[in-house]
């Protein structure tokens, strides 16, 4: 089944198009765009319980964006009627006529051209199997504390269960002179959360989980529980990393974070604009093996960051940043690629109609390979293969990375030895780490359970993932 249109949006929008027609009179360039999302939250645990509205993932409201020719001013409102058409558009032109004065004594602004735009008009939405709107709830509740029960049950260790889902569903409308857009899309994300104890020591491990879909996805995480439960009772017998560079196989969701952390922030081409990220200067170059291809781009693939067009009325890419080793492209929002004179790829992303579209990540991932996992192992004599990602920062000034592991099993002799090491830092120069891969898998996953910010706020939606991969890395 099809995501269905807002019908707020669809009521608001004749008095959109007649806002859009009263600016372009005194603009030459306009646009507007409407959003109308609800987010909702769920969690059990071992002591609680609780459901609700997820504040920054729900909102409805407008933006409006006008050029007059070299500046951009942005004008957001949630309520708009015919009584107050006037009141609206005047506001926008005081803040066009300020815009000149707004920076302190000695700062320029930065001018933009008017983007050049074809004619489009466009529908689209996502499909789901099972609507958790209609599922209610309850339902939901009483599916979640059922694998909650089933993992307390595995152990009298488990200290707790805790099982969270959230789901969101958002229609946008984009209009402007040339542009008519429409789009609905829904996505669903959850985890398991374990925790185990031996005497004093205690452990924890969780699995994410996601779908650009509905509540289709809780079924799987049922699968799961067991799996998780051992896993956390295992990690109670895990000894400290001794610190080292090793050859290591990453697991998908691990060679994601590396994605994301590595090359993510760094092609954000806002950054260029503010000469932020070393990436700039290395376009044309080798910066990975020759092995490493990486996509960025919300048609690259079908995950949560999934979406038709972006927040400034952009067609979905499919990005291809790394080429065979080769840092070809960033990725980037409408008014980056005007400053920079590049082409737009679909990246320009509001946290809400309240916020202003920065160049953000969506689904970012390295192309699957020839080998599989198994020979990847075989071909290590000591190193470790690396699991279960926690978080993970970069330095995108001057490609440094740093990130968090939760489980590295001990390779030796090409073979797993049952031992497992927790936690794990694991840490490098950029393009060293990227070179040292030497083999990846042909299987492919990604995974968006959490959500990106750009620095400490403006958080969105993300993927992240690729094939399993055989690299040298520092770990501590």
């Amino acid at each position: 089944m099809k995501v269905q249109e807002s019908v707020f949006i669809q009521k608001k929008k004749p008095l959109l198009v007649k806002l859009l027609d009263r600016l372009l009179e005194c603009y030459p360039y306009v646009s507007i765009l409407a959003m109308d999302s609800k987010t909702r939250d769920f969690m059990v645990s071992k002591r609680n319980m609780r459901v609700g509205e997820n504040v920054r993932g729900t909102s409805r409201g407008f933006v409006a964006r006008v050029s007059d020719g070299k500046y951009y001013t942005e004008y957001s409102f949630n309520q708009v009627s015919e009584e107050i058409l006037d009141k609206i558009c005047n506001r926008i032109k005081e803040l066009v006529e300020s815009s000149n004065c707004v920076l302190p004594e000695g700062l320029k602004q930065q001018e933009y051209q008017v983007p050049l735009e074809e004619t489009m008009t466009f529908t689209g939405s996502t499909e789901y199997e099972l609507d958790p709107e209609e599922m209610g709830d309850d339902a939901i509740l009483a599916h979640l504390n059922n694998i909650k029960e089933k993992g307390l049950a595995v152990s009298d260790q488990i200290l707790d269960c805790q099982v969270a889902c959230s789901y969101q569903k958002y229609t946008k409308l984009f209009l402007s002179k040339e542009k008519t857009m429409e789009q609905s899309v829904m996505w669903m994300s959850g985890a398991l959360f374990f925790s185990a104890a031996r005497g004093e020591e205690i452990k924890d491990y969780y699995m994410p989980y996601s779908t650009l879909g509905g509540a289709e996805m809780l079924a799987k995480m049922e699968l799961d529980v067991r799996t998780c439960a051992e896993v956390t009772l295992e990690l109670l017998k895990s000894a400290p990393m001794i610190p080292g560079e090793y050859d290591c196989v990453c697991t998908p969701d691990v060679t994601g974070m590396i994605v994301h952390e590595a090359f993510g922030h760094g092609v954000e081409m806002d950054m260029f604009v503010k000469k932020r990220a070393l990436a700039e200067e290395y376009i044309g170059e080798y910066v990975a093996s020759k092995l490493v291809t990486m996509h960025d781009g919300a048609s690259a693939a079908s995950e949560v960051a999934t979406y038709f067009f972006d927040d400034e009325g952009t067609m979905a890419h499919d990005t291809i940043v790394i080429e065979e080793g080769i840092l070809k492209q960033g990725i980037s929002d409408l008014q980056s690629a005007l400053v920079l004179q590049t082409q737009p790829t679909g990246n320009g992303r509001r946290e809400s109609f309240r916020r202003k579209a920065y160049t953000r990540m969506t689904n970012t991932f390295f192309e699957g390979g020839s080998d599989t996992v198994e020979e990847m192992i075989a071909s290590i004599d000591y190193g470790f293969l690396l699991e279960n990602p926690r978080s993970g920062m970069e330095d995108p000034k001057n490609w440094g990375i740093q990130c968090m592991v939760n489980i590295a099993r001990e390779i030796r002799d090409g073979k797993l030895t049952g031992k497992v090491f927790s936690p794990i830092v694991l840490t490098g120069y950029v393009p060293d780490l990227l070179k040292s891969i030497s083999m990846m898998s042909k299987e492919v996953v990604l995974c968006g359970s959490g959500m990106c910010g750009k620095g400490y706020k403006e958080w969105v939606k993300v993927s992240d993932g690729g094939p399993y991969i055989k690299a040298k890395i520092r770990l501590g």
